[in-house]
This record gives C-alpha cells, sequence and structure tokens, in this order.
C-alpha cells in the first residue's frame, strides 16, 4: 500500500515494474482480496501514470471518496 486515508477507507496502490510477474500478481490479489474483506476501498494505478497523467490519477482518486 502506498498511501492510505483513514477517514475513508481508502487504499491508493502504485504498480512499478516488481508487481509485473505471476508471483507478484498472485500475492497482489490475495492480499487486496483480504483488505476487501476487511471492507477496505482500493485503487490501483501504474507508477507512470502518475507521472504522465497526475491531474486525471487525482481526480480519480477523488471520484472514489465516500463524501465528496
Amino acid at each position: 500500500m502506498d498511501f492510505y486515508c483513514a477517514e475513508e477507507k481508502l487504499i491508493v496502490k502504485l504498480d512499478g515494474q516488481v508487481h509485473m510477474n505471476p508471483t507478484s500478481q498472485e500475492k497482489d490479489f490475495n492480499r487486496d482480496k483480504n483488505l476487501q474483506n476487511l471492507g477496505f476501498k482500493e485503487i490501483r494505478f501504474e507508477s507512470k501514470m502518475v507521472f504522465d497523467h497526475l491531474p486525471s490519477v487525482l481526480k480519480e482518486i477523488k471520484d472514489n471518496f465516500k463524501q465528496q
């Protein structure tokens, strides 16, 4: 988890190259499933997207807030 907003129970994850293999993807899937079962909402972004399209990343994060 790269960022966490406790008030929203929102987790933001940034995926780099380390996440682009089957072993990491399976671990990520299992961790994500456990967190979702605990009531957390997760959104993921490829790291490059944050650098290249920051305004749209920030908008998507804001759009995932329960209360806007």
